[in-house]
């Protein structure tokens, strides 16, 4: 077959060419319609508890998570050259494109009574011109405990600016031209009062990291074809051998936007990844067929000849190879997680569309160069590696129970490290302790608790049933909220009960001692003479600050809070002690109670991802090693080929619990990843121990042979993507960062039982034919 695949592409080299311009220039002109991700991404299947009170909560009042804030900290915050700043400020907010809503300190709402119904009036009117007129405003202001805790903090000082999104607007490319002019509208303001502004809430969060994610892309695409390249340059003396490689790698980006925009997924903080990734992952492909196009040079001098012989051995076990890589990314598509799915199929159609084209470009490429002479082509075989393999071949040979030793030994304290490691994620643990994004939700945390959504949806059951049975609901309302005040994680609430609150104290004259839910027969009372807490009658009109707590048919009320960014472990402890009691508070009434929102579905998805480690990485080994059943038909051998290809895994795995690298979303596509790349060394060795043995070698000298046929290009491969991935070290995402380290250290572990673990195992296995 392989002799006929040979002959196919020599003899077409022209039609090659065309085809795979023609491909990869549509395919190129695909990738540049992709845009970036400008929603959060879902992790949860559908089909997932979690996720499904989430969809619902946002099927009756619409996404969280459209909340963008500014703080700030300062004595002068009443004082009038700053305040008229700020109320300028807030007026050019109010304009933007895309928001709806802007509240601060100097663009409150109050409520007045309108005949028998509560209206809605702004509690700062006009532009203040005096300082007797802003501490007026002042006095009014800190005296309506509904905003205290919410937009600021009588004791620190601190305030903040409350600016709410129309979804539909946010999730568009639009979005980081909004944020962009609010920062820099908000830098003018801090510039000129000398103020320092913190800008929080997820869609700050989500703009900065996404404009981070489509910079890193072009940085590491650049990083990794100039890092692997000097590789090759350092590993080849040879330009010819730089240029191929760089020139299939790049087609295969090509091909890899393209089917990202072809299969309209978008950048995303995983798909981002890609580009740099196939970089990396395509150029041993060229190394491996290059070394053997050489090899057979050496021999015999007959360019069509090593060509030729080149297709047919190095196409097979590259094919072998690359479906290993593929399969390692591939087994993300069980997980049911969007986004690891749209990562998982894009990677593995790439890894296989690079291996395409290398085994048609190097080949074709190479017909049309010159032979190099021969003290060229003594140093592009990398002769002076002989005299390293010469020595592993040693130690495979006379030395086995040393290496099964000191490997051991490895693998045990790795296992060790392994148990060290924490499960645990925060949303923006990925970037440094002093990046901006991350400075600035922690000084919000400080001054007002948070600004991660946190949402809790009481379903009474029936229409009309959140003002049923003389507001039941609401008292319980209330006592979830004093419940939810026993927990420093959690804000100020904001809800119905709330604004009930705010209307029965200006009801009382304003009195901030009548911020309370009136009792009984007061709330009643005021029920009958007003619509602010009854059912909307035809006709009638509500503020929004009510309806945003309420269904459109009255029979779901919300409680919103915003939460600090604890970590998932934290999190979960704090859920394991607050659903009891929450569960308590209801129990006996027809009602259904749901805890929901970003930050607890941020928290499921990290436990939903570690749980699809396990599952991907089972999944990836079975199908691996069926693999190598359906080619080598040994099992036994097969069996333990697979202990050079894990235990890299539990070495990486040691080295994250003894440095304290946790399990997260971002650090959990190592293994699968890494268990695809650390198979392909196994594959090339073990096809190469067939082919030695087809030859009628005995095994010793067949793993000698195989030792010194494979050793090099699995050496100069290891350091070329260890080199690769290293550069993903520069990232600003430190799961990025870890991923690049790891994986790095993973392939130079995996180089290293390959040459060393595996032929001794097949030594001790030799009465195994393969």
């Amino acid at each position: 077959m392989w002799s006929s695949v040979a002959r196919a592409i020599l003899s077409h080299r022209t039609l090659w060419l065309i085809l795979l311009a023609l491909s990869t220039v549509v395919m190129a002109f695909l990738g540049t319609r992709i845009q970036l991700s400008y929603q959060i991404q879902r992790v949860l299947p559908l089909s997932d508890s979690t996720q499904q009170h989430y969809e619902s909560f946002k099927k009756r009042f619409g996404a969280d998570g459209t909340l963008m804030v500014i703080g700030w900290q300062s004595d002068r915050w009443f004082d009038l050259p700053v305040y008229q700043d700020w109320y300028k400020l807030t007026e050019q907010m109010k304009k933007m494109y895309g928001v709806k809503q802007v509240l601060s300190t100097t663009s409150l709402y109050t409520l007045e009574k309108q005949g028998t119904a509560w209206g809605v009036k702004p509690l700062i009117k006009q532009y203040p011109q005096t300082q007797v007129e802003v501490d007026s405003l002042k006095k009014q202001v800190l005296s309506l405990p509904f905003y205290e805790g919410l937009l600021f903090n009588q004791k620190t000082k601190a305030t903040l600016m409350a600016i709410s999104f129309d979804e539909k607007k946010l999730n568009s490319k639009a979005r980081i031209a909004v944020v962009d002019s609010i920062r820099r509208f908000g830098q003018a303001f801090a510039e000129k009062n000398s103020i320092d502004l913190h800008y929080s809430g997820m869609p700050s969060i989500r703009t900065e990291v996404m404009k981070k994610v489509g910079g890193e892309m072009k940085l590491f695409m650049a990083l990794a074809a100039l890092v692997t390249g000097i590789m090759v340059w350092i590993l080849f003396k040879s330009g010819r051998v730089v240029w191929i490689s760089m020139l299939v790698v790049a087609m295969g980006v090509a091909f890899t936007l393209g089917t990202l925009s072809l299969f309209g997924y978008e950048l995303t903080l995983l798909t981002g990844l890609l580009p740099p990734l196939l970089i990396v992952i395509g150029v041993p492909n060229c190394v491996f067929m290059v070394n053997k196009y050489h090899e057979e040079l050496a021999l015999h001098g007959n360019k069509q000849q090593a060509l030729d012989v080149m297709i047919r051995q190095i196409g097979l076990s590259s094919l072998l190879a690359n479906v290993t890589t593929a399969i390692g990314f591939g087994v993300f598509y069980f997980t049911n997680s969007r986004l690891l799915m749209e990562f998982g199929v894009v990677a593995a159609i790439s890894v296989m569309v690079v291996y395409v084209i290398c085994l048609l470009m190097v080949p074709i490429l190479l017909s049309y160069l010159p032979v190099p002479k021969e003290a060229k082509l003594k140093t592009i075989r990398g002769e002076g590696w002989r005299s390293l393999l010469n020595r592993v071949d040693y130690l495979v040979h006379n030395r086995q129970k040393v290496i099964y030793l000191a490997i051991g030994i490895v693998t045990l304290v790795s296992a060790v490290g392994l148990t060290l490691i924490r499960v645990e994620g925060y949303v923006v643990d990925d970037l440094p302790k002093n990046d901006p994004v991350y400075t600035d939700l922690r000084f919000i945390e400080k001054q007002f608790k948070g600004a991660l959504p946190l949402e809790i949806m009481i379903d009474t059951g029936q229409p009309n049933g959140v003002f049923a049975g003389a507001g039941r609901a609401l008292y319980k309302v209330r006592a979830l909220e004093k419940i939810m005040a026993q927990y420093p994680e959690f804000s100020k609430s904001s809800s119905l009960v709330d604004a009930i609150r705010f209307a029965y104290q200006i009801h009382r004259g304003g009195d901030p001692r009548y911020y309370v839910l009136p009792p009984a027969m007061e709330l009643k009372k005021l029920s009958d003479n007003a619509t602010l807490i009854g059912p909307k009658s035809a006709g009638s009109t509500q503020s929004s600050m009510v309806n945003s707590f309420l269904d459109s048919t009255r029979q779901a009320t919300r409680v919103s809070y915003q939460m600090a960014d604890i970590g998932s472990t934290k999190l979960k402890a704090v859920m394991a002690s607050l659903r009891p009691r929450v569960d308590s508070l209801f129990a006996g009434t027809p009602y259904k109670v749901s805890l929901t929102g970003h930050s607890l579905v941020f928290l499921q998805s990290n436990d939903y991802l570690l749980d699809n480690l396990y599952e991907s990485l089972l999944i990836a080994i079975l199908l691996i090693a069926l693999v190598g059943m359906i080619l080598f038909r040994s099992i036994p051998i097969i069996l333990l080929s697979k202990l050079p290809c894990l235990i890299p895994l539990v070495v990486t795995a040691g080295i994250m619990g003894f440095a304290g690298i946790p399990f997260k979303p971002s650090t959990i596509l190592i293994f699968s990843i890494a268990f695809g790349l650390a198979s392909d060394g196994t594959v090339y060795f073990l096809t190469s121990y067939r082919r030695q043995l087809e030859l009628g070698l005995a095994p010793t000298a067949a793993i000698t042979a195989a030792i010194h046929e494979t050793g090099i290009s699995l050496i100069y491969t290891a350091l070329i993507l260890a080199g690769g991935f290293g550069v993903f070290a520069a990232s600003s995402f430190g799961g990025t960062a870890a991923l690049g380290v790891l994986v790095a250290t993973t392939v130079l572990m995996a180089c290293l039982t390959n040459l060393v673990l595996l032929p001794a195992l097949l030594l001790t296995l030799k009465r195994y034919r393969v």
